[in-house]
């Protein structure tokens, strides 16, 4: 778990390594062109729940903190994602990291009809997928295709 030291608050941010690494590549560009702009999160599940805005100007001291001592390898898509938020009027949102996985293996030993499609008591047999948006936080799948069909999920 990295930390955003701001300011003098005496409260530190916790971040989780790999968001922070991502976090640290907009911040560090926006802040070095004399931009500010607001940074937003929603609170890790150890603390009360809710969610978190902080003004970010290059005036004033900030500091990054990582547990992991090597770096991490970056996500470009990730950082042109937090970017793009960035150059909104809401600010940076940090948002959880999408990843392309490719085709993923999907068996299922229950009955599913010969074209491969989900059966209404919940079989599948889909060989490999192709799955279009994967989002870890909530491990929700969508636009899931196989062939020249379409499954819905």
């Amino acid at each position: 778990m990295g930390t955003i030291y701001y300011g003098g608050s005496d409260t530190p941010i916790h971040i989780e390594d790999r968001a922070l690494a991502h976090l640290k590549v907009v911040i560090a560009t926006k802040l070095r062109r004399d931009e500010t702009f607001t940074l937003s999160w929603t609170h890790p599940d150890d603390q009360p729940r809710g969610r978190s805005t902080i003004w970010l100007h290059p005036a004033i001291p900030l500091r990054f903190v990582f547990d992991d001592p090597e770096p991490t390898e970056l996500s470009r898509e990730w950082i042109e994602e937090l970017a793009n938020s960035a150059n909104s009027s809401g600010g940076v949102a940090l948002v959880a990291e999408h990843f392309d996985t490719g085709p993923v293996p999907i068996v299922s030993d229950a009955a599913a009809d010969g074209a491969g499609v989900i059966s209404g008591d919940g079989g599948v047999n889909l060989g490999n997928v192709e799955v279009d948006h994967l989002e870890i936080d909530k491990l929700s799948v969508e636009n899931i295709s196989r062939g020249e069909g379409q499954i819905e999920s």
